[in-house]
């Protein structure tokens, strides 16, 4: 009750100034606190797995393995997840997830501490952390809209985001840097940043909510994928993140750019996995500070033929200021992307069905990173490194232009919200 006491100001005066007052809201301050916490674990996480695997195998098929080791358990648990996500305290949810990723990070840290050379077990731990994002990912999106009115949330969206690509810009370098020392510290530093960011969600202290939870039954299930069909600018939103990011999964190859192609080592790994954070945290605050406004389904076109363009220009390279002036690019392309979808998701459904809803998108958008690596990992291993990105990158221009003209209401959509 306090919280609501003391909120209550800045959220009146947060349609003029809205960065500074949503901090100010405990609400969103314990969120984004245990998404940054989350991230920079995960990504640490990230960068430990792929340099290790790739230490022991040498082989850019083992790298995809990860991501599809990642993808299935996501997938197969979608569903219920949302469910899940709509049936329960969402803050338990997520934190629930978080501590099994806690666990994830254990497994591996006694692994490398055995000096295991062995990527199997490697792959078990990733789909723990696959099964546990499938119930972290919806919760996430579905409490967001809870914290602030909806009159703020495009701006909380922006805000949240930002923080995240903070924590990715972060992350990957802490790694890299980590790396050096030994891969038992990056595991044992991922272990504490779950656990953190568990503590810090279940202090969360969401609005009242007036939805009405209908009973589980199987056609509830399904009732996302329903309402997704429903509405061809949400469909045409997410299948076309889906595709971008399933064709442009440059950053699976990353340890191969980074030791095979630019010759540097885990710090230079650290520094390829942050560039794309970095323009997408900066182009998260300009958005925050100004909003897309009018246009803003063909501003998410231009943003994905952008994304295309640049994947193919990371391809090409061989310089590693290059390559990351290409990934910095290729980020802050992605969050204009991610906005967009984002806002068009939580904005236009209802709250007893956002778990369900985010559940399929985040199968479609979430999960389809995973997937990414392992389509990149195995073109890899068919026509090499260089052809598999710029093949991707040319696939996702080929989307952008295919999809502008089978969802013409998604591109000529003008304003995000009412």
């Amino acid at each position: 009750m306090a919280d609501e006491v003391e909120d209550e100001a800045p959220l009146q005066a947060a349609t003029s100034r809205p960065t500074s007052d949503l901090l100010a809201i405990a609400a969103v301050r314990r969120f984004l606190a245990a998404r940054f916490s989350f991230g920079i674990a995960m990504q640490i996480h990230d960068v430990g797995v792929g340099w290790y695997v790739y230490s022991i195998t040498g082989s850019a098929w083992s790298l995809g393995l990860i991501g599809l080791a990642v993808f299935v358990p996501a997938v197969v648990l979608a569903l219920p997840a949302g469910e899940v996500v709509d049936r329960f305290d969402r803050r338990l949810v997520i934190a629930s997830a978080y501590g099994a990723m806690a666990l994830a990070a254990t497994g591996l840290l006694v692994t490398v501490l055995l000096e295991g050379r062995s990527p199997w077990p490697i792959y078990g731990f990733a789909m723990v952390i696959g099964a546990a994002r499938a119930f972290a990912m919806p919760g996430l999106q579905a409490l967001l809209p809870s914290l602030v009115p909806r009159r703020l949330f495009a701006s909380t969206l922006a805000l949240a985001s930002s923080t995240w690509q903070v924590s990715v810009i972060a992350g990957p370098a802490i790694g890299g840097l980590l790396y050096a020392v030994g891969p038992a510290v990056v595991f044992a530093t991922a272990l504490t940043g779950f656990g953190v960011a568990a503590l810090a969600v279940t202090g969360i202290e969401p609005r009242p909510s007036t939805a009405r939870r209908e009973k589980p039954t199987l056609d509830s299930l399904f009732a996302g994928i329903r309402f997704i069909r429903s509405r061809p600018s949400l469909l045409g939103a997410i299948s076309l993140d889906l595709f971008a990011v399933l064709l442009g999964g440059a950053t699976a190859l990353l340890p191969i750019y980074a030791r095979d192609i630019l010759l540097t080592g885990p710090w230079g790994l650290g520094l390829l996995r942050s560039a794309p954070a970095l323009g997408a945290a900066t182009m998260g605050l300009v958005l925050a500070h100004r909003p897309l406004g009018g246009r803003a389904g063909y501003k998410m076109f231009a943003a994905v033929a952008l994304f295309g363009a640049v994947t193919v220009g990371f391809g090409l390279s061989t310089s590693l200021p290059l390559s990351l002036g290409f990934l910095v690019l290729l980020g802050a392309a992605d969050m204009v992307s991610v906005v967009v979808r984002q806002t068009l998701v939580q904005h236009d459904t209802p709250d007893e069905m956002r778990g369900r809803v985010s559940a399929v998108n985040a199968v479609f958008v979430g999960a389809s990173n995973e997937l990414g690596q392992f389509e990149s990992g195995a073109l890899a291993a068919l026509v090499g490194v260089v052809g598999s990105v710029v093949i991707g990158g040319l696939g996702t221009l080929a989307v952008a232009a295919t999809w502008a003209k089978l969802f013409p209401g998604l591109l000529s959509r003008d304003r995000l919200t009412d």
